[in-house]
């Protein structure tokens, strides 16, 4: 250890220290992702009632819900989510492959992810065009 040594005239005086500012931010609120089932024609309700049972969990009455939304609308938000699971989501939909019951079916759906707009975001639906508020199960509708 070493020793201090005093200089006359500093008794009681301490050494200043330059101290940086500490700035808090605060962190941002997570950006919510849709995850957006696009209709075509080569893929049957039950195709897609499967897969959305499957891989979004849903029973086979939201599921039909959804089917027929994508049959008549063009598209329906399956699910919103933070980004990595909307990715995740999007991808098992990618991978689910043909419709065995059509032959003319050469892949699986189209499915797009997308940021989420809700009321009070100076918006007034949900990004998909419905207006229905539709939150996935991640975000659970009221």
């Amino acid at each position: 250890m070493s020793k201090e040594v005093k200089q006359p005239g500093n008794e009681g005086v301490r050494p200043t220290v330059a101290t940086r500012e500490r700035r808090e931010e605060k962190p941002k609120p997570p950006q919510w992702w849709n995850v957006v089932l696009l209709d075509d024609d080569d893929h049957t309700y039950e195709y897609v009632i499967r897969m959305l049972t499957t891989l979004f969990r849903v029973s086979k009455a939201r599921a039909l819900e959804l089917a027929t939304k994508v049959d008549t609308q063009g598209r329906a938000v399956l699910l919103t989510t933070h980004k990595e699971h909307a990715e995740l989501k999007r991808e098992q939909v990618h991978s689910w492959g043909a419709d065995a019951m059509l032959q003319r079916s050469a892949g699986s759906m189209s499915c797009v992810i997308e940021p989420a707009v809700f009321e009070g975001d100076g918006a007034e639906s949900t990004g998909d065009g419905s207006g229905d508020g539709s939150r996935g199960a991640d975000m659970p509708v009221d």
